[in-house]
């Protein structure tokens, strides 16, 4: 694996399994990231490990686990003192991840040596569902009076700023206690002394209540771009702030379980995710999708007649089907992607559809003449009939083509906003879903045309 490592991550896993000296190390190590230790951490000797949490300060080994995937397993192997100390100097939102993977004596032990401090804002956290957006927030802020003067609010940043560190947003409370703004550091740094805080005061600052559901109002939080937003209380009190950090985090976790369900699953899985568990998540839409398909079956066997007559429609078959389901699989992904993004009501909705409906129509036309000239010239090489009749055929194949990607552009358009329209979480109208569906209208589209146009005038 060191061959993967860049130079400056191999110099960093070479000085953190040397015979330097402790304070040598710990001075040493001050130059680097810690995202860069976290990097070579898992490489590391478990005597490396123990040294480094001896000769580092709890603050910078609690920065370091921050970074990793799998800091419980270090946490298990070090003494509950330390361990305790560790979790202390995290960010309340990390220390709650990392305590939820621990084994519950493991935890138990360490919350019992931990300050109340640290786990009142634990608590805090652990308060509210995982759905809302208390769960994912951090006490990690600074707070100035609003009658504060310049001066005194510097001076009260100062002081937080030891234990909070971020500085770069203060957020501002009335007598009452009450959220009432935010400043930007800058402007109280170059703010004249004798200056009102009140000129510095951002009073239309963006907030968010704890309780507020998360896919809610994650887009219009990603809309402000700042690097944390204050989280209200019932009283409007701050208890906390989402940082820039925590919005990328769970944009990153809905996509995953947006693309989880868009593939057929009830939710993300990871590799370290039992069989038993990966399978119940699997098994739901792939029932469902079981039966569907054995109604494409039977429906493909109802046009048997059909076949017996036109051997060589069958050909073609998969071309219809697979081009209608990849025309119903992006116009699902296109309203999904827009309904994840904005409230669509009214007029809007009949918007999206129309557009849908009418890519479907040129992509139809386009693809479907498309068909029809190629099918035609294979039809009439390979079959040695007449021009007529292998043109016939390749225009009842490229006009079975055309209605059925513009069938499968308005069910993969409407279908998800009809999930919507029932509060169910438009997502679940999967790929796989939205692809078996347009394969029966694609079935009965194709077979039905060529009995009626092939057949039945033909006769």
């Amino acid at each position: 694996m060191d061959g993967e490592l860049s130079e400056v991550l191999k110099g960093l896993l070479a000085l953190c399994e040397s015979d330097i000296s402790d304070d040598g190390l710990a001075e040493a190590l001050s130059d680097y990231h810690e995202a860069d230790i976290a990097d070579v951490y898992p490489l590391l000797s478990e005597n490396a490990h123990k040294r480094l949490a001896h000769v580092l300060p709890p603050s910078v080994i609690s920065d370091i686990f921050s970074y990793l995937d799998n800091a419980e397993e270090y946490i298990e192997k070090m003494d509950a003192e330390r361990a305790a100390d560790i979790i202390e100097s995290m960010d309340a939102d990390d220390a709650v991840d990392l305590l939820d993977e621990l084994n519950e004596d493991t935890r138990s032990e360490i919350i019992e040596l931990m300050d109340d401090e640290a786990v009142e804002d634990i608590n805090l956290i652990n308060s509210y569902d995982e759905d809302q957006v208390g769960s994912r927030m951090t006490t990690n802020f600074i707070i100035v009076k609003v009658d504060m003067t310049i001066k005194q609010a510097m001076k009260t940043m100062v002081e937080q700023a030891a234990e909070n560190d971020n500085v770069s947003t203060i957020y501002v409370e009335n007598e009452n206690g009450e959220y009432c703004g935010a400043i930007v550091l800058r402007d109280l740094i170059v703010a004249r002394k004798d200056a009102a805080l009140s000129d510095i005061i951002m009073t239309s600052y963006p907030s968010v209540a704890a309780t507020e559901s998360i896919e809610e109002c994650i887009e219009r939080l990603k809309d402000y771009g700042e690097d944390s937003i204050p989280v209200l209380g019932a009283k409007k009190e701050v208890l906390g702030v989402i940082t820039s950090t925590d919005l990328v985090e769970e944009v990153d976790d809905q996509f995953g379980d947006d693309y989880a369900k868009l593939a057929g699953l009830t939710s993300a899985e990871d590799m370290e995710e039992s069989l038993p568990r990966s399978i119940k998540k699997r098994i739901p839409w792939l029932m469902i999708l079981f039966f569907l398909g054995l109604g494409v079956s039977t429906v493909v066997g109802s046009f048997e007649h059909v076949i017996s007559c036109l051997p060589i429609i069958v050909s073609f078959q998969s071309l219809v089907l697979d081009m209608a389901g990849n025309g119903g699989t992006q116009s699902l992904a296109v309203t999904i992607r827009v309904l994840s993004d904005e409230q669509l009501k009214g007029r809007r909705v009949l918007k999206l559809i129309f557009k849908e409906l009418r890519v479907g129509v040129v992509n139809g036309i386009i693809l479907g003449s498309l068909s029809c000239l190629v099918a035609g010239l294979f039809v009439l090489i390979t079959t040695g009939c007449t021009a007529g009749y292998a043109f016939t055929m390749s225009g009842c194949i490229g006009l079975a083509l055309f209605l059925a990607m513009t069938l499968s552009s308005l069910f993969g358009t409407t279908i998800p906003l009809l999930f919507k329209k029932m509060k169910i979480d438009p997502a679940v109208a999967s790929g796989p879903f939205i692809t078996t569906i347009n394969d029966l209208v694609a079935v009965v589209t194709y077979y039905g045309l060529a009995w009626l146009l092939l057949i039945q005038l033909a006769l």
